[in-house]
């Protein structure tokens, strides 16, 4: 090893604690601006290191600022140097010095999370697949065949996505959605979430009226009010939003809605009621949202044609997404934009991040077009069947009669509500705590709606079925009846003693 030059590993290591000791002294105030470093010759002789090394540890200091050096000069601390900002306590980085408008309403939302599961618990979590659900050999196939096709330069994307995806959704939305699109009109995003907040920012300004179900899904209320709009709460019913609560504001500018498959109650939204939303959507010139997140599960029954194959005004934004038949880890969603919007929105789409994963989407679009997604989605449609027959009838044999189980919405989609109407809903958090001790997670209905008036009072949970194995769903409501039992052991309502 050659030592004299410096060149070799010990020197090297000498060489960056000289760095280190020297910036530390600098930045500390230990060496002033403007006091003079030793000559690089007297620095190599008290650390046995070459005069090469000291000039290099120089150099990167003053690249950084540190140093002001300069031909047949010596280097001395530059100004400021010694200034650094004082690192900030716990108290101090809690509190903002300024937010922007958007950020002052993004930390005023109420957004709570629900505890973590210890792993070992049976979490009846809506949103989770099961992870031997996803089609692990079907898609490492394909990605595999997209990574290894060669490309003439790695490159960014189109920000509406690869055309083989957008190609290979339009015959599918068409054969499984009726919907009737170019695949001009399909925008790739990141989920729906995405869709949901590139639609609030392109569609509403601060203080527009937004109609959104009641209850409805969370995460699109937030993003709604994130972007400053006035949310317009309309009840829902067994079909869905009521069209005749709909409002007659000026400056209503959009509305959100779940026809196929109402989230979370699982009504369905009948044709008369659709009609009157398009009819209201051109008088009042807003747009339509459609949030179709599950579409494909409907059991018994083909799946709902989307509201937009009705759209004959351009007024629907139709917004699907993978997560529920593939994996919500997959990031892929996608938008059928009327026409008017298209340009607008792949603008959007490219400031807020270019584009989606060239490679994920290319092995969807290769899924897609053998065949074997529908292939996927039917033979998923029929194990979360299954699970869903399972959690009935266990709902049914298990919960004691006392606390007037009730079900709703499980006639498509991978979760459904639990109503217990012998339970007032101010006992809702005891039950839902005494079931975790038991080992089961189970979700509240309340957060979902607008106003404690909204769902009479009774408590209900929101039972999501698509990550479990049929045992699991047993055990879990039979753990759940026990949290119950607790809670009638200790004296539950005197109407629900009587039920």
């Amino acid at each position: 090893m050659n030592t004299a030059n410096g060149t070799g590993a010990q020197p090297r290591r000498t060489g960056r604690r000289l760095y280190e000791r020297l910036r530390a002294q600098i930045a500390g105030g230990g060496l002033a601006p403007g006091a003079a470093l030793p000559s690089t010759r007297t620095l190599a002789l008290e650390w046995g290191i070459s005069r090469t090394t000291v000039t290099a540890v120089y150099e990167q200091l003053a690249a950084e600022g540190y140093l002001d050096t300069s031909a047949r000069t010596r280097a001395r601390v530059a100004a400021g140097a010694s200034t650094a900002p004082r690192p900030a306590q716990p108290q101090e980085a809690a509190a903002p010095a300024r937010l922007s408008a958007y950020g002052q309403r993004m930390a005023a939302l109420a957004w709570p999370l629900p505890a973590p599961t210890q792993g070992k618990e049976i979490d009846f979590v809506y949103g989770a697949l099961a992870a031997t659900d996803f089609p692990t050999l079907a898609w490492r196939r394909a990605y595999s065949a997209a990574l290894l096709r060669r490309q003439p330069r790695l490159s960014y994307g189109a920000p509406e996505g690869e055309a083989a995806l957008r190609t290979a959704l339009q015959g599918y939305l068409h054969r499984a959605r009726g919907l009737a699109c170019t695949a001009g009109q399909i925008l790739i995003v990141h989920g729906s979430q995405q869709a949901l907040d590139l639609c609030a920012r392109v569609l509403i300004d601060p203080g527009d009226h937004a109609v959104v179900e009641d209850p409805c899904y969370p995460a699109a209320r937030h993003v709604l009010q994130a972007a400053g709009a006035r949310l317009l709460p309309v009840p829902v019913d067994e079909h869905g939003l009521r069209t005749d609560a709909l409002p007659a504001r000026a400056r209503t500018r959009l509305a959100f809605v779940t026809p196929s498959h109402q989230f979370p109650l699982g009504g369905v939204m009948p044709i008369a009621r659709r009609h009157a939303l398009l009819q209201w959507a051109m008088r009042r010139r807003a747009y339509v949202i459609e949030d179709d997140y599950d579409g494909e599960f409907r059991y018994g029954q083909r799946p709902i044609d989307a509201l937009q194959s009705l759209d004959g005004a351009g007024t629907v934004v139709y917004v699907g997404t993978f997560s529920k038949a593939l994996s919500p880890q997959l990031r892929l969603g996608y938008m059928v934009l009327p026409p008017a919007l298209v340009d607008v929105f792949r603008r959007a789409k490219r400031v807020t991040d270019r584009h989606a994963p060239t490679l994920d989407q290319l092995a969807l679009a290769a899924l897609i077009e053998s065949g074997a997604y529908e292939r996927h989605i039917r033979r998923m449609r029929r194990e979360h069947e299954r699970r869903r027959e399972r959690l009935l009838q266990a709902v049914a044999q298990h919960l004691p009669p006392w606390a007037g189980a009730v079900v709703e919405g499980a006639a498509a989609g991978l979760h459904l509500i639990l109503w217990l109407r012998g339970l007032p809903v101010r006992h809702e958090a005891v039950l839902i705590a005494r079931a975790r001790a038991q080992g089961v997670a189970v979700y509240p209905v309340a957060p979902l709606y607008a106003a404690a008036s909204g769902w009479g009072g009774s408590a209900g949970l929101v039972l999501g079925y698509a990550s479990l194995p049929l045992a699991q769903i047993e055990r879990g409501i039979r753990l759940l009846a026990a949290a119950l039992g607790e809670m009638g052991e200790s004296g539950p309502p005197a109407r629900a003693r009587a039920g």
